[in-house]
């Protein structure tokens, strides 16, 4: 949670709208900002004028949105700016090492000079090109990323929910407490927006609820959010809601599990197969090939060599990447 968050729960009353309102903090504290990096403020100084010119294309229709879900705090111009000023810098890197490959083409004897400069063009070419390729999408990665840490810990802060829910806490106060526990992970900074909309900005918590689900990446919290609005503008009650949903995401989380652990079987036999048998048979194969043709013993150690040297490491990095990521899954 903010610290004006905090200090408001702490030191001061609820804010109420159309009423002024103090919060008198403790001797030496003072309260924190959002703090634009200066890397952030010399790209908006430079690109601000052409970002502001372009983010009416229909391309970033979706750029605000996307920062939103993405908890990137910046406008959708100061982030455009941000990308056109990392292209420009990507640029000029390229130029520089392209001029230096060229130049060292004119020093190499015996090597065309048009290699050289068609390699020089390449690598000017690659940088720039890729920052405007991946940073407009990158905030739309980062929500998609934000997206499965929810799904991946809902059960479990659902199940705190309830609990809480149980004891007859207040949604309010709910979404308070569960912007206190990091260990959920991104629902903690969901919760701690919903209760800067309620303690900082006065709005309500069915309103807050509103905003949350509107701005969340994660499809299954905005369903949950809006059947806490359905529920209790229809006047139902919210804690037998609680409960159902607890026990809907638990048995949801089972199933993953199980699948997970079906996918972990799968790569484990995999890789007994492909990471072990196969370049053992192949070694072997290989090793009876030299003994029966010694004339050809050098190119058949330089294939074994291959196999020893990169296949084989390359086979146990691949499958070391896919079971860690679906472990990963199964210990979350």
């Amino acid at each position: 949670m903010s610290l004006m968050a905090k200090l408001f729960s702490k030191y001061g009353a609820q804010p109420q709208k159309g009423r002024d309102y103090k919060v008198k903090l403790p001797k030496g504290m003072l309260p924190s900002y959002i703090k634009i990096s200066p890397y952030y403020k010399m790209a908006w100084k430079i690109m601000g004028k052409i970002a502001e010119k372009n983010i009416k294309n229909k391309k970033y229709a979706k750029l605000e949105g996307d920062l939103l879900k993405a908890h990137i705090l910046l406008r959708p111009q100061e982030y455009l700016a941000y990308v056109y000023f990392t292209t420009l810098l990507m640029g000029i890197v390229g130029l520089v090492l392209g001029a230096f490959i060229v130049i060292l083409g004119t020093l190499v004897p015996n090597v065309p000079l048009l290699i050289f400069l068609l390699l020089g063009i390449i690598i000017a070419v690659i940088p720039p090109t890729m920052a405007l390729a991946t940073l407009p999408s990158s905030p739309t990665s980062r929500a998609k990323k934000r997206a499965k840490d929810i799904d991946v810990h809902l059960p479990a802060a659902m199940n705190f929910i309830a609990s809480l829910a149980s004891a007859d806490v207040t949604v309010a106060t709910i979404f308070k407490e569960l912007a206190l526990r990091n260990e959920y992970g991104e629902i903690a900074s969901e919760a701690e927006w919903i209760t800067r909309d309620t303690e900082l900005l006065g709005k309500d918590i069915l309103t807050a609820l509103a905003d949350a689900s509107r701005r969340s990446p994660s499809t299954k919290w905005q369903e949950f959010l809006q059947g806490v609005i359905t529920t209790a503008t229809s006047g139902g009650r919210l804690k037998p809601y609680f409960l159902l949903k607890s026990d809907e995401y638990e048995k949801e989380a089972k199933i993953n599990l199980r699948k997970n652990m079906e996918n972990l079987g799968v790569f484990a036999e995999i890789y007994v197969t492909v990471g072990v048998a196969f370049p053992l048979f192949l070694v072997v194969i290989m090793a009876i090939m030299a003994l029966i043709n010694p004339t050809g013993s050098s190119s058949v150690v330089a294939m074994l060599e291959i196999v020893v040297v990169v296949m084989i490491p390359l086979i146990i990095i691949v499958f070391s990447y896919f079971i860690y990521s679906t472990s990963k899954e199964v210990s979350l």
